[in-house]
């Protein structure tokens, strides 16, 4: 259920954006997910469109591309990309290593009906 979680967060953003922009409806949700949370953007969509009914965002298009996460060993300073949330060296098979720049779940831009 961890699509389910996330999804309702990303829709708290959403309501959150468009009530302070005087939004009368949410037509698109465009956003990103980290590689590395193994999420199922369809299922995640799923989640968020269920979520979304009775609320501005009901009906809404969740674009969501994917942010390619690079990781750098704490032991030899290897880069690499991580298998999920498995941090583990391809060079020297350390476990503790650095995520390099965003993971998760975010929120980039929504298309609004105005008043």
């Amino acid at each position: 259920m961890h699509e389910s979680t996330l999804a309702r967060a990303l829709l708290g953003a959403t309501l959150a954006r468009a009530k302070a922009e005087g939004a009368r409806r949410v037509v698109r949700v465009a956003g990103w997910v980290a590689e590395t949370e193994a999420l199922s953007r369809d299922s995640l969509a799923l989640h968020f469109g269920a979520l979304a009914r009775g609320t501005l965002a009901e009906g809404a298009v969740l674009e969501l591309r994917l942010l390619h996460v690079r990781a750098r060993c704490r032991a030899c300073a290897t880069e690499f990309a991580p298998d999920a949330h498995v941090l583990l060296c391809p060079q020297c098979g350390a476990l503790e290593a650095d995520v390099l720049g965003s993971t998760g779940l975010g929120l980039d831009a929504l298309d609004v009906e105005d008043p």
